[in-house]
């Protein structure tokens, strides 16, 4: 159950927050319980959706895999209500869901590139507690992808971090549809607190 109610588009006055929240029922079929809590404090919510949208949907890395990585940093902290919601966004971005499944087993899945392998792995040991981010991640990732490319996919670890922290503290209520799609993809996946 979650500790503050999400907001109705009634309950908010602001019509730049609604028309974003347009723009996330029509991409995602459903505005998310996270950031309709965060609307209470309209100046927190506009810039979080402003951060969003430059970390995840600007730039030269994929969105499908900057999804992954999302999805990854969010499984290695816990946070079930960022892995739905990743696993439903890594689905719209093309990811199968025999990738989304494979998540953990992304160093020997076939279905991973030797660059798609490097982000997951930073991911992972940036989304645990403590950090476990090294030289040696860096340097295979640079194999990979350019300084810029490098930025794109620690924001979207360093997104997560604040997403997760959140969702995880608030308890925020799992909409049906990322949890449909997460049920779909990952056997045996639960919501935990986020009911």
């Amino acid at each position: 159950m979650p500790h503050l109610r999400p907001l109705e588009n009634e309950e908010i006055g602001d019509q730049q927050i609604l028309e974003r929240f347009s723009h996330y029922k029509n991409t995602r079929g459903f505005v998310p319980n996270s950031i309709r809590t965060m609307a209470r404090r309209p100046n927190i919510v506009k810039a979080f959706m402003s951060l969003n949208q430059a970390v995840l949907y600007e730039g030269s890395v994929s969105e499908e895999l900057k999804m992954l990585v999302s999805l990854a940093s969010s499984m290695a902290s816990g946070c079930r209500y960022c892995q739905s919601h990743m696993a439903n966004l890594s689905s719209i971005y093309q990811a199968s869901d025999a990738k989304i499944a494979a998540i953990w087993e992304f160093e020997s899945s076939d279905l991973f590139s030797p660059g798609e392998r490097a982000a997951i792995a930073l991911a992972i040991k940036a989304g645990t507690l403590p950090n476990e981010a090294s030289v040696e991640d860096f340097s295979e990732l640079s194999k990979h992808f350019d300084d810029g490319q490098i930025v794109e996919i620690v924001a979207s670890i360093a997104l997560f971090g604040y997403l997760n922290r959140w969702n995880d503290t608030m308890a925020t209520q799992l909409e049906e549809h990322p949890k449909t799609v997460t049920k779909r993809a990952v056997d045996g996946w639960q919501e935990g607190k986020h009911v």
